[in-house]
Protein backbone atom coordinates (compact mmCIF):
# COMPACT_ATOMS: atom_id res chain seq x y z
CA UNK A 1 0.00 0.00 0.00
CA UNK A 2 1.18 3.59 -0.92
CA UNK A 3 1.82 5.52 2.09
CA UNK A 4 -0.37 8.34 2.45
CA UNK A 5 1.66 11.69 2.37
CA UNK A 6 0.96 15.37 1.80
CA UNK A 7 2.43 14.78 -1.95
CA UNK A 8 -0.30 11.89 -2.91
CA UNK A 9 -3.28 12.32 -0.79
CA UNK A 10 -6.25 12.61 -3.11
CA UNK A 11 -7.94 15.02 -1.38
CA UNK A 12 -6.18 18.68 -0.04
CA UNK A 13 -7.49 17.86 3.27
CA UNK A 14 -5.17 15.14 3.64
CA UNK A 15 -2.52 16.79 1.57
CA UNK A 16 -1.61 20.81 0.88
CA UNK A 17 -3.72 21.65 4.40
CA UNK A 18 -3.31 18.62 6.45
CA UNK A 19 -1.28 20.37 8.79
CA UNK A 20 -4.42 22.83 9.38
CA UNK A 21 -6.59 20.33 10.55
CA UNK A 22 -4.40 17.44 11.54
CA UNK A 23 -6.34 17.32 15.02
CA UNK A 24 -9.43 16.46 13.17
CA UNK A 25 -7.95 12.94 12.41
CA UNK A 26 -8.47 12.31 16.38
CA UNK A 27 -12.22 12.37 15.74
CA UNK A 28 -13.17 12.00 12.16
CA UNK A 29 -10.22 9.61 10.32
CA UNK A 30 -10.98 5.68 10.28
CA UNK A 31 -8.79 5.14 13.31
CA UNK A 32 -10.61 7.62 15.30
CA UNK A 33 -14.13 6.05 14.37
CA UNK A 34 -12.80 2.71 15.37
CA UNK A 35 -11.91 4.17 19.07
CA UNK A 36 -15.48 5.62 18.88
CA UNK A 37 -16.97 2.45 18.54
CA UNK A 38 -15.31 0.45 20.74
CA UNK A 39 -15.73 3.33 23.33
CA UNK A 40 -19.65 2.92 22.96
CA UNK A 41 -19.16 -1.21 23.09
CA UNK A 42 -16.57 -1.01 26.45
CA UNK A 43 -18.90 1.35 27.89
CA UNK A 44 -22.15 -0.40 27.40
CA UNK A 45 -20.94 -2.95 28.57
CA UNK A 46 -19.77 -2.03 31.94
CA UNK A 47 -24.27 -0.71 32.62
CA UNK A 48 -25.46 -4.39 31.28
CA UNK A 49 -23.18 -5.46 34.65
CA UNK A 50 -25.88 -3.64 36.91
CA UNK A 51 -28.81 -5.22 35.16
CA UNK A 52 -27.93 -8.06 34.20
CA UNK A 53 -27.65 -11.35 36.66
CA UNK A 54 -25.25 -13.47 34.55
CA UNK A 55 -23.19 -10.34 34.56
CA UNK A 56 -23.56 -10.04 38.52
CA UNK A 57 -20.38 -11.78 39.05
CA UNK A 58 -17.93 -10.07 36.82
CA UNK A 59 -14.42 -8.18 38.22
CA UNK A 60 -15.20 -4.72 38.32
CA UNK A 61 -11.89 -4.05 39.23
CA UNK A 62 -11.62 -5.17 35.64
CA UNK A 63 -13.16 -2.13 34.17
CA UNK A 64 -10.09 0.31 33.82
CA UNK A 65 -8.15 -2.94 31.50
CA UNK A 66 -11.33 -3.06 29.60
CA UNK A 67 -11.61 1.33 29.77
CA UNK A 68 -8.04 0.53 28.21
CA UNK A 69 -8.72 -0.94 25.54
CA UNK A 70 -10.05 2.75 23.85
CA UNK A 71 -7.93 5.01 26.14
CA UNK A 72 -4.50 3.27 25.53
CA UNK A 73 -5.62 2.94 21.50
CA UNK A 74 -3.04 2.72 19.26
CA UNK A 75 -2.66 2.15 14.95
CA UNK A 76 -1.72 -1.20 15.51
CA UNK A 77 -5.34 -1.84 17.45
CA UNK A 78 -7.05 -0.56 14.61
CA UNK A 79 -4.91 -2.28 11.86
CA UNK A 80 -5.68 -5.57 13.93
CA UNK A 81 -9.34 -4.67 13.94
CA UNK A 82 -9.08 -3.61 9.91
CA UNK A 83 -7.89 -6.90 9.60
CA UNK A 84 -10.68 -8.86 10.87
CA UNK A 85 -12.99 -6.71 8.94
CA UNK A 86 -11.39 -7.99 5.92
CA UNK A 87 -12.66 -11.70 7.15
CA UNK A 88 -16.74 -10.30 8.47
CA UNK A 89 -16.45 -7.22 5.76
CA UNK A 90 -18.67 -5.26 8.37
CA UNK A 91 -16.95 -2.64 10.26
CA UNK A 92 -18.87 -3.06 13.73
CA UNK A 93 -18.96 -6.91 13.99
CA UNK A 94 -14.87 -6.29 13.36
CA UNK A 95 -15.17 -4.26 16.37
CA UNK A 96 -17.21 -7.03 18.01
CA UNK A 97 -14.77 -10.17 17.29
CA UNK A 98 -11.55 -7.50 18.28
CA UNK A 99 -13.57 -6.57 22.02
CA UNK A 100 -14.01 -10.78 22.31
CA UNK A 101 -10.57 -11.78 21.76
CA UNK A 102 -9.82 -8.92 24.42
CA UNK A 103 -11.85 -10.52 27.06
CA UNK A 104 -10.54 -13.96 26.32
CA UNK A 105 -6.89 -12.67 26.29
CA UNK A 106 -8.16 -11.73 29.86
CA UNK A 107 -9.87 -14.67 30.80
CA UNK A 108 -13.27 -13.24 30.53
CA UNK A 109 -14.23 -15.80 28.06
CA UNK A 110 -17.83 -16.48 29.99
CA UNK A 111 -18.85 -12.83 29.58
CA UNK A 112 -18.37 -12.74 25.66
CA UNK A 113 -22.12 -13.51 24.16
CA UNK A 114 -22.81 -10.22 26.20
CA UNK A 115 -20.59 -7.75 24.44
CA UNK A 116 -22.98 -6.20 21.43
CA UNK A 117 -26.01 -7.45 23.20
CA UNK A 118 -29.18 -7.07 21.58
CA UNK A 119 -27.47 -4.10 19.47
CA UNK A 120 -27.43 -3.51 15.77
CA UNK A 121 -24.53 -1.70 14.45
CA UNK A 122 -26.42 1.29 14.06
CA UNK A 123 -26.52 1.58 17.77
CA UNK A 124 -23.13 1.62 17.49
CA UNK A 125 -22.73 4.01 14.83
CA UNK A 126 -25.52 6.40 15.71
CA UNK A 127 -23.76 6.81 18.91
CA UNK A 128 -20.30 6.70 17.85
CA UNK A 129 -20.44 9.51 14.91
CA UNK A 130 -22.38 11.95 16.98
CA UNK A 131 -19.77 11.30 19.71
CA UNK A 132 -17.25 12.22 17.58
CA UNK A 133 -19.23 15.27 15.73
CA UNK A 134 -19.87 16.85 18.95
CA UNK A 135 -16.53 16.24 20.48
CA UNK A 136 -14.70 17.81 17.40
CA UNK A 137 -17.31 20.73 17.71
CA UNK A 138 -16.53 21.35 21.53
CA UNK A 139 -12.81 21.01 21.35
CA UNK A 140 -11.66 22.35 17.67
CA UNK A 141 -14.90 23.85 16.23
CA UNK A 142 -16.20 26.43 18.99
CA UNK A 143 -12.92 27.25 19.94
CA UNK A 144 -11.49 28.74 16.52
CA UNK A 145 -14.57 30.22 15.99
CA UNK A 146 -14.37 32.19 19.57
CA UNK A 147 -11.09 33.13 18.58
CA UNK A 148 -12.08 34.53 15.39
CA UNK A 149 -15.16 36.66 16.69
CA UNK A 150 -12.19 37.76 19.41
CA UNK A 151 -10.47 38.89 16.60
CA UNK A 152 -13.20 40.89 14.80
CA UNK A 153 -13.91 42.18 17.91
CA UNK A 154 -10.67 43.69 18.51
CA UNK A 155 -10.38 45.05 15.15
CA UNK A 156 -13.74 46.57 15.66
CA UNK A 157 -12.45 48.04 18.98
CA UNK A 158 -9.69 49.67 17.46
CA UNK A 159 -11.30 51.17 14.40
CA UNK A 160 -14.27 52.44 16.15
CA UNK A 161 -13.98 55.80 15.56
CA UNK A 162 -12.73 55.48 11.87
CA UNK A 163 -15.21 57.06 9.69
CA UNK A 164 -15.21 55.42 6.28
CA UNK A 165 -17.45 56.01 3.19
CA UNK A 166 -20.54 53.41 2.37
CA UNK A 167 -21.35 52.09 -0.87
CA UNK A 168 -24.85 50.55 -1.43
CA UNK A 169 -25.44 49.01 -4.52
CA UNK A 170 -22.01 49.85 -5.33
CA UNK A 171 -22.37 53.20 -4.82
CA UNK A 172 -20.88 56.19 -2.25
CA UNK A 173 -23.80 56.14 0.73
CA UNK A 174 -23.97 57.54 4.07
CA UNK A 175 -20.67 57.52 5.97
CA UNK A 176 -19.99 54.60 8.68
CA UNK A 177 -17.80 53.76 10.96
CA UNK A 178 -15.34 50.95 9.71
CA UNK A 179 -15.33 49.45 13.56
CA UNK A 180 -19.32 49.47 13.37
CA UNK A 181 -18.84 47.64 9.85
CA UNK A 182 -17.01 44.93 11.16
CA UNK A 183 -19.08 44.68 14.39
CA UNK A 184 -21.93 43.62 11.94
CA UNK A 185 -20.39 40.03 11.80
CA UNK A 186 -19.70 39.77 15.39
CA UNK A 187 -22.94 40.29 16.10
CA UNK A 188 -24.24 38.12 13.14
CA UNK A 189 -21.98 35.12 14.44
CA UNK A 190 -22.53 35.54 18.24
CA UNK A 191 -26.33 34.90 17.65
CA UNK A 192 -25.71 31.98 15.09
CA UNK A 193 -22.87 30.57 17.74
CA UNK A 194 -25.74 30.62 20.60
CA UNK A 195 -28.30 29.03 18.12
CA UNK A 196 -25.69 26.77 17.23
CA UNK A 197 -24.95 25.34 20.47
CA UNK A 198 -28.66 25.12 21.92
CA UNK A 199 -29.22 21.77 18.64
CA UNK A 200 -28.90 18.72 20.92
CA UNK A 201 -26.55 15.93 19.90
CA UNK A 202 -28.60 13.21 19.09
CA UNK A 203 -27.94 9.08 19.21
CA UNK A 204 -29.77 6.32 18.56
CA UNK A 205 -29.85 3.31 20.64
CA UNK A 206 -32.47 1.15 20.26
CA UNK A 207 -31.72 -2.39 18.79
CA UNK A 208 -32.76 -4.03 15.14
CA UNK A 209 -35.61 -1.41 14.23
CA UNK A 210 -35.59 0.65 17.32
CA UNK A 211 -38.00 -1.01 19.83
CA UNK A 212 -35.44 -2.55 21.79
CA UNK A 213 -37.15 -6.26 20.93
CA UNK A 214 -33.91 -8.33 21.97
CA UNK A 215 -33.25 -6.44 25.14
CA UNK A 216 -37.41 -7.52 26.03
CA UNK A 217 -37.32 -10.48 24.95
CA UNK A 218 -34.28 -11.74 26.85
CA UNK A 219 -35.33 -9.60 30.04
CA UNK A 220 -38.65 -8.19 29.85
CA UNK A 221 -38.41 -6.98 33.35
CA UNK A 222 -35.61 -4.59 32.94
CA UNK A 223 -36.58 -0.91 32.03
CA UNK A 224 -34.38 -1.03 29.13
CA UNK A 225 -35.87 2.40 27.82
CA UNK A 226 -34.58 4.12 31.11
CA UNK A 227 -31.31 2.22 30.45
CA UNK A 228 -30.62 3.58 27.19
CA UNK A 229 -32.21 7.21 28.05
CA UNK A 230 -29.66 7.28 31.17
CA UNK A 231 -26.65 5.31 29.39
CA UNK A 232 -26.31 7.68 26.31
CA UNK A 233 -27.10 10.76 28.76
CA UNK A 234 -23.62 9.58 30.61
CA UNK A 235 -22.01 10.22 27.12
CA UNK A 236 -23.02 13.73 26.88
CA UNK A 237 -25.67 13.15 24.39
CA UNK A 238 -29.32 12.77 24.02
CA UNK A 239 -30.92 9.23 22.81
CA UNK A 240 -33.94 9.87 20.43
CA UNK A 241 -37.15 7.81 21.83
CA UNK A 242 -38.80 6.74 18.80
CA UNK A 243 -36.74 5.41 15.89
CA UNK A 244 -36.12 2.84 13.12
CA UNK A 245 -32.88 1.03 12.95
CA UNK A 246 -31.39 4.22 12.23
CA UNK A 247 -31.22 7.86 13.70
CA UNK A 248 -33.36 10.35 12.21
CA UNK A 249 -30.69 12.79 11.74
CA UNK A 250 -32.92 15.74 12.31
CA UNK A 251 -31.32 17.67 14.60
CA UNK A 252 -27.31 16.83 12.89
CA UNK A 253 -29.54 18.49 10.09
CA UNK A 254 -30.32 21.74 12.40
CA UNK A 255 -26.69 21.42 13.10
CA UNK A 256 -25.09 21.48 9.43
CA UNK A 257 -27.71 24.07 8.31
CA UNK A 258 -25.96 26.23 11.49
CA UNK A 259 -22.58 25.49 10.49
CA UNK A 260 -23.64 26.62 7.00
CA UNK A 261 -25.05 30.00 7.95
CA UNK A 262 -21.55 30.74 10.10
CA UNK A 263 -20.19 30.28 6.88
CA UNK A 264 -22.17 32.10 4.80
CA UNK A 265 -21.80 34.87 7.38
CA UNK A 266 -17.98 34.19 7.03
CA UNK A 267 -18.08 34.33 2.83
CA UNK A 268 -19.89 37.59 3.46
CA UNK A 269 -17.19 38.91 6.05
CA UNK A 270 -14.26 37.34 2.93
CA UNK A 271 -15.46 39.38 0.22
CA UNK A 272 -16.69 42.56 2.41
CA UNK A 273 -12.75 42.38 3.14
CA UNK A 274 -11.82 41.86 -0.65
CA UNK A 275 -13.66 44.65 -1.43
CA UNK A 276 -11.87 46.97 0.94
CA UNK A 277 -8.58 45.87 0.01
CA UNK A 278 -9.29 46.20 -3.73
CA UNK A 279 -10.76 49.85 -2.90
CA UNK A 280 -6.99 50.53 -0.75
CA UNK A 281 -9.19 51.10 2.07
CA UNK A 282 -6.51 48.21 3.37
CA UNK A 283 -2.97 47.52 2.66
CA UNK A 284 -1.64 44.09 3.31
CA UNK A 285 1.53 43.34 5.69
CA UNK A 286 4.27 42.09 3.57
CA UNK A 287 5.90 38.69 4.50
CA UNK A 288 9.40 38.85 3.09
CA UNK A 289 9.69 36.44 0.25
CA UNK A 290 6.21 36.08 -0.98
CA UNK A 291 4.95 36.35 -4.08
CA UNK A 292 1.71 37.21 -5.05
CA UNK A 293 1.86 36.98 -9.27
CA UNK A 294 4.06 34.72 -11.36
CA UNK A 295 4.36 37.78 -13.56
CA UNK A 296 3.70 41.09 -11.85
CA UNK A 297 6.18 41.82 -8.95
CA UNK A 298 4.05 44.95 -7.64
CA UNK A 299 1.04 42.59 -6.42
CA UNK A 300 0.19 41.80 -2.82
CA UNK A 301 -3.17 39.76 -3.33
CA UNK A 302 -5.83 39.06 -0.75
CA UNK A 303 -5.10 35.14 -1.06
CA UNK A 304 -6.30 35.13 2.92
CA UNK A 305 -10.01 36.27 1.71
CA UNK A 306 -9.99 34.35 -1.27
CA UNK A 307 -8.97 30.85 0.02
CA UNK A 308 -11.42 31.78 3.05
CA UNK A 309 -14.27 32.14 0.45
CA UNK A 310 -13.24 28.73 -1.57
CA UNK A 311 -13.09 26.75 1.39
CA UNK A 312 -16.32 27.79 2.92
CA UNK A 313 -18.42 27.40 -0.50
CA UNK A 314 -17.23 23.70 -0.58
CA UNK A 315 -17.58 23.50 3.48
CA UNK A 316 -21.17 24.62 2.55
CA UNK A 317 -21.84 22.26 -0.29
CA UNK A 318 -21.22 19.33 1.98
CA UNK A 319 -22.68 20.27 5.14
CA UNK A 320 -25.96 21.23 3.07
CA UNK A 321 -25.83 17.64 1.44
CA UNK A 322 -25.36 16.29 4.53
CA UNK A 323 -28.00 17.91 6.04
CA UNK A 324 -30.56 17.06 3.23
CA UNK A 325 -29.00 13.23 2.33
CA UNK A 326 -29.15 12.00 6.05
CA UNK A 327 -32.75 12.69 7.19
CA UNK A 328 -34.06 10.35 4.35
CA UNK A 329 -33.95 6.55 4.75
CA UNK A 330 -36.08 3.77 3.04
CA UNK A 331 -38.80 2.39 5.53
CA UNK A 332 -36.59 1.01 9.11
CA UNK A 333 -33.34 1.36 6.68
CA UNK A 334 -31.11 1.74 3.99
CA UNK A 335 -27.40 2.16 3.73
CA UNK A 336 -26.92 5.45 2.36
CA UNK A 337 -26.68 6.99 5.30
CA UNK A 338 -23.25 5.34 6.05
CA UNK A 339 -21.75 6.05 2.69
CA UNK A 340 -22.37 9.74 3.91
CA UNK A 341 -21.77 10.11 7.21
CA UNK A 342 -18.00 8.99 6.81
CA UNK A 343 -17.53 12.29 5.69
CA UNK A 344 -18.54 14.20 8.87
CA UNK A 345 -15.40 15.44 9.03
CA UNK A 346 -14.55 16.91 5.67
CA UNK A 347 -16.77 19.88 5.73
CA UNK A 348 -15.34 21.05 9.31
CA UNK A 349 -11.83 20.89 7.95
CA UNK A 350 -12.70 22.57 5.00
CA UNK A 351 -14.57 25.17 7.84
CA UNK A 352 -11.37 25.32 10.15
CA UNK A 353 -8.84 25.99 7.27
CA UNK A 354 -11.23 29.11 5.86
CA UNK A 355 -10.92 30.32 9.74
CA UNK A 356 -7.69 29.90 9.53
CA UNK A 357 -7.18 31.95 6.86
CA UNK A 358 -9.56 34.46 7.68
CA UNK A 359 -7.31 35.29 10.61
CA UNK A 360 -4.44 35.31 9.10
CA UNK A 361 -5.67 37.57 6.17
CA UNK A 362 -7.42 39.83 9.34
CA UNK A 363 -3.88 39.99 10.47
CA UNK A 364 -2.48 41.31 7.73
CA UNK A 365 -4.70 44.73 7.45
CA UNK A 366 -3.08 47.81 7.84
CA UNK A 367 -5.83 50.48 7.75
CA UNK A 368 -5.18 52.92 5.23
CA UNK A 369 -6.55 56.18 6.64
CA UNK A 370 -5.10 58.98 3.42
CA UNK A 371 -7.12 56.85 1.18
CA UNK A 372 -10.09 56.59 3.29
CA UNK A 373 -10.20 60.42 3.83
CA UNK A 374 -9.75 61.48 0.25
CA UNK A 375 -12.82 58.85 -0.61
CA UNK A 376 -15.07 60.90 1.92
CA UNK A 377 -13.29 64.21 0.63
CA UNK A 378 -14.30 63.55 -2.81
CA UNK A 379 -17.82 62.45 -2.12
CA UNK A 380 -19.73 65.48 -0.46
CA UNK A 381 -23.32 64.56 -1.51
CA UNK A 382 -23.01 62.00 0.48
CA UNK A 383 -24.47 64.96 3.02
CA UNK A 384 -27.92 64.88 1.20
CA UNK A 385 -29.19 62.54 3.47
CA UNK A 386 -28.11 64.80 6.45
CA UNK A 387 -29.11 67.94 5.42
CA UNK A 388 -32.85 66.68 3.69
CA UNK A 389 -33.88 65.23 7.17
CA UNK A 390 -33.02 68.50 9.49
CA UNK A 391 -35.13 70.56 6.27
CA UNK A 392 -37.64 68.34 7.29
CA UNK A 393 -37.80 68.83 10.52
CA UNK A 394 -37.53 72.01 10.30
CA UNK A 395 -40.78 71.65 8.13
CA UNK A 396 -39.33 72.95 5.00
CA UNK A 397 -41.96 72.08 1.97
CA UNK A 398 -40.00 69.14 -0.70
CA UNK A 399 -36.92 68.52 1.27
CA UNK A 400 -36.19 65.38 -0.43
CA UNK A 401 -36.49 67.05 -3.80
CA UNK A 402 -34.56 70.21 -3.08
CA UNK A 403 -31.49 68.03 -2.36
CA UNK A 404 -32.14 65.86 -4.87
CA UNK A 405 -32.05 68.42 -7.70
CA UNK A 406 -29.05 69.45 -6.00
CA UNK A 407 -27.00 66.09 -6.19
CA UNK A 408 -27.93 64.49 -8.84
CA UNK A 409 -26.83 67.08 -12.15
CA UNK A 410 -23.55 64.58 -13.00
CA UNK A 411 -21.51 67.76 -11.07
CA UNK A 412 -18.90 67.02 -8.53
CA UNK A 413 -20.07 68.38 -5.24
CA UNK A 414 -17.72 69.95 -3.63
CA UNK A 415 -18.30 71.86 0.50
CA UNK A 416 -18.49 75.22 -1.38
CA UNK A 417 -21.26 74.06 -3.46
CA UNK A 418 -23.20 72.41 -0.32
CA UNK A 419 -22.46 75.67 1.97
CA UNK A 420 -23.34 78.13 -1.26
CA UNK A 421 -26.82 75.54 -1.14
CA UNK A 422 -27.48 75.81 2.12
CA UNK A 423 -26.95 79.85 1.94
CA UNK A 424 -30.34 79.88 -0.03
CA UNK A 425 -32.00 78.15 2.52
CA UNK A 426 -35.80 79.54 3.93
CA UNK A 427 -34.27 78.82 7.44
CA UNK A 428 -33.14 80.91 10.34
CA UNK A 429 -29.16 81.52 11.10
CA UNK A 430 -28.82 78.57 13.40
CA UNK A 431 -30.00 76.07 11.43
CA UNK A 432 -28.03 77.36 8.50
CA UNK A 433 -25.23 76.67 11.25
CA UNK A 434 -26.05 73.37 11.75
CA UNK A 435 -26.04 72.79 8.44
CA UNK A 436 -22.94 73.90 7.58
CA UNK A 437 -21.28 71.76 10.52
CA UNK A 438 -22.07 68.55 8.94
CA UNK A 439 -19.66 66.77 6.72
CA UNK A 440 -18.36 63.35 5.41
CA UNK A 441 -16.48 63.14 8.14
CA UNK A 442 -18.79 63.41 10.94
CA UNK A 443 -22.23 62.27 9.95
CA UNK A 444 -21.52 58.48 11.08
CA UNK A 445 -24.33 58.52 13.33
CA UNK A 446 -23.23 56.74 16.52
CA UNK A 447 -21.94 53.46 17.42
CA UNK A 448 -21.11 52.28 21.04
CA UNK A 449 -19.33 49.43 20.98
CA UNK A 450 -19.15 48.67 24.78
CA UNK A 451 -23.07 48.58 24.31
CA UNK A 452 -23.47 46.27 21.17
CA UNK A 453 -21.18 43.84 23.65
CA UNK A 454 -22.98 44.22 26.64
CA UNK A 455 -26.40 42.61 24.80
Amino acid sequence: MISLNPLNAISPVDGRYFSKVEKLTAYFSEEAVIRYRIRVEIEYFIRLVDVIPQLADFPRNLFPQLRSLYREFTSDVAKEVKEIERTTNHDVKAIEYYIASEFRRLDLSPYVGFIHFGLTSQDVNNTAFPWAFKDALEEEYLPALRSLISTLEELSNAWKDIPVLSHTHGQPASPTLIGKELYVFVERLRVQYLQLTAIPVNAKFGGAVGNMNAHYVAYPSVNWVDFANDFIASLGLKRQQTTTQIEHYDNLASKFHALARINTILMDLSRDMWSYISMDYFKQKIKKGEIGSSTMPHKVNPIDFENAEGNLGLANALFLHLASKLPISRLQRDLTDSTVIRNLGTPLAHTLIAFASLRKGLGKLILNEEVIHLDLDRHWEVCAEAIQTVLRREMIPDAYELLKDLTRKNEKISPESIRSFIDTLPVDDRVKEELRAITPFNYTGKFNIEGAASQ
